[in-house]
């Protein structure tokens, strides 16, 4: 890396190019093919992609004045090969940024690549990750919207302000990222909702449908069934994201497993806490055992640590479990009262796309 900066700093092509080169082949070693092509052909220009000099920026500070308060560019660093994910969604997400890496073979063939995709599913189980993952392995700035920056309540500001977000995105390549989408992409047919939020709806639909294909923008939800009916159409790749079953659990266990060793912490009694957790509840064990055994200085074996946080953490879930029986309970009267107004005042019932078999949904 002190070679890579050193000859861009006295422009030296011919180092910087033989740097790249080592580069690639150590990527190619350790099985990166796809960032191997992409530093070969960085400097041939083989590839056009959005410049990428301020490799250590935070924040808004590489973004020019008109979106610095409306989206946040950082360095993509979690790749696909640190998520647990099911092998039919790998693929479906190898596939478009293979799509992505061969859009000059694909135009050749009058074809575009794909570069729409929604993710869905319950609050912590990799959307955001897999959204700076597809990133990552394409080599490209990660821009996620600040809806606070892009959310106003004065007529038409809001519509304004995602169109100088498309616009820069669409300038060149990059991954734009709207997470809890369902904030801006409403139903318009909810009578809850005011007038300029359909308006940003509309305006939100055509600009979306103004993206060029070199511009991959994921947008993530919890709420699927908040969302308009037409936004659904602009995803060329549905993929929902479940809960981790078994599987994923066990491949979590095993991770753990390669710090915490010895008996009495066994892959069942982990499974049994974790599974039914969020992906991102399950890290967040993992990593507690971890700080609890550099904290303990050595006083405690790998396992004793793991087994006093893994109770901590099977009484807080008892707990969890019981207040969710209480609001289902709750929930159950509500939902007999309400169907018993049903059936005094029956009226038809709405579509829900979320409940059809849509094409692309993973």
């Amino acid at each position: 890396m002190y070679r890579l900066a050193e000859a861009g700093a006295k422009g030296d092509r011919d180092a910087l190019q033989r740097t790249m080169d080592l580069l690639a082949t150590e990527a190619a070693e350790q099985g990166r093919h796809s960032q191997a092509r992409r530093l070969t052909g960085l400097l041939a220009g083989d590839k056009p992609r959005r410049a990428s000099s301020a490799a250590g920026r935070v924040g808004s500070r590489g973004l020019p004045e008109s979106v610095r308060d409306l989206l946040i560019d950082r360095m993509p660093r979690r790749t696909l090969g640190d998520m647990i994910l099911p092998a039919e969604i790998v693929a479906d997400v190898r596939e478009v940024i293979q799509e992505q890496e061969e859009t000059a073979l694909l135009r050749a063939n009058s074809l575009e690549p794909r570069h729409a995709i929604l993710l869905v599913g319950p609050p912590g189980n990799g959307k955001t990750t897999l959204a700076e993952a597809i990133a990552t392995e394409l080599g490209l700035p990660f821009l996620t919207v600040r809806y606070d920056g892009v959310v106003d309540s004065y007529l038409g500001e809001t519509a304004a302000r995602i169109r100088r977000i498309i616009d820069h995105a669409a300038a060149a390549p990059c991954v734009l990222f709207f997470d809890e989408f369902d904030a801006i992409g409403k139903e318009r047919g909810d009578i809850h909702e005011t007038g300029e939020i359909k308006r940003v709806v509309n305006s939100l639909l055509v600009q979306l449908d103004s993206l060029p294909s070199h511009c991959v923008v994921v947008c993530a939800t919890n709420h699927p069934e908040l969302l308009d009916r037409a936004v659904w159409r602009r995803f060329q790749l549905r993929i929902e994201l479940p809960l981790p079953d078994r599987d994923a659990v066990v491949e979590m266990y095993r991770r753990l497993a390669r710090t915490v060793r010895g008996s009495g912490f066994t892959q069942e009694k982990y499974v049994d806490c974790m599974l039914g957790r969020s992906m991102s509840e399950i890290e967040q064990f993992n990593l507690d055992v971890k700080r609890r055994l550099v904290l303990s200085r050595g006083s405690m074996t790998a396992s004793e640590v793991a087994l006093i946080v893994l109770s901590r953490w099977c009484r807080q879930q008892d707990s969890l479990v019981e207040n969710e029986r209480v609001d289902a309970r709750k929930a159950d009267r509500s939902n007999s009262t309400r169907a018993k107004a049903r059936k005094a005042h029956p009226r038809e019932k709405a579509a829900d796309p979320t409940q059809a078999d849509l094409p692309g949904t993973s």
